[in-house]
């Protein structure tokens, strides 16, 4: 007993003298808790898109001749077909599927440095926190021009009625935001905004934890402390984010 309470005293047991659950650190574990929550969250707006989206009516026309409407749900190879300097050309998904490989190599990097964590090779934790770095960033500013392309809308509008005044007056649309969708229905717009930029949140996060790693790392914090246990633990923070994408990148942009 007064093994365990100097232990505890010391802080060298966070566990108060207790084995660690499953074998895991209480950072790991309390890591694990919070991607557990952030898991039900994106869970349940996916479920919710699928439930709105369900609700409405699937485009029926030939991909080949489509042209947007705000009573059909849209296809999504025709809403996100361009690619930055590709003007005039039809590209479905292949900016989306450009964005997703990076973000997954960036997971790759991110192995690499937890890897080099646990042989205590601080040259390569440097080495691959700075690739995941770009990685996330490179992301970020992909996401950001997908974005504005889809604000700013194609170079064909849609033609809608509004009842203004009493009267139908009929409209050109557009782009999207949250009150105006150019590509069919507006919780379509709504979902899209939220979605992507509730995760892009979360890959911000992601690329300021990574930085701190990287800056702790440099400045040889971790090899003081004789171990690189944050970088794993950051780690399942960016392999959760990955994941995520993964099913966000199935569930609007595919299905």
């Amino acid at each position: 007993m007064a093994h365990i309470t100097a232990t505890a005293v010391t802080g060298k047991n966070v566990w108060d003298g207790g084995t660690s659950p499953m074998g895991a650190s209480y950072g790991k574990l309390m890591m694990w808790f919070f991607l557990l929550s952030d898991a039900f969250t994106f869970s349940g707006l996916l479920i919710t898109y699928g439930l709105v989206r369900s609700s409405h009516q699937a485009y029926e026309g030939l991909v080949s001749t489509f042209t947007f409407s705000t009573e059909y749900w849209p296809v999504p190879e025709k809403v996100f077909e361009a690619v930055p300097f590709l003007h005039g050309y039809e590209l479905p998904l292949v900016f989306v599927g450009i964005m997703t490989f990076i973000l997954i190599m960036s997971s790759v990097t991110m192995v690499l440095a937890v890897e080099a964590g646990h042989r205590m090779d601080r040259r390569a934790v440097e080495k691959w926190m700075l690739w995941t770095i770009i990685g996330g960033a490179t992301f970020l500013a992909c996401q950001a021009w997908e974005w504005t392309h889809f604000i700013v809308g194609t170079d064909s509008p849609t033609i809608v009625k509004d009842f203004v005044n009493g009267q139908w007056i009929t409209k050109e649309v557009y782009g999207a935001n949250l009150k105006i969708n150019q590509y069919g229905p507006q919780p379509f717009a709504d979902f899209f905004f939220f979605i992507t930029g509730f995760h892009g949140f979360h890959v911000f996060s992601g690329v300021m934890l990574n930085f701190l790693i990287y800056y702790n790392t440099v400045t040889g914090v971790y090899e003081r402390r004789g171990h690189y246990e944050m970088v794993e633990k950051v780690g399942l923070y960016w392999h959760f984010v990955d994941l995520v994408w993964v099913f966000v990148f199935t569930f609007f942009y595919l299905v």
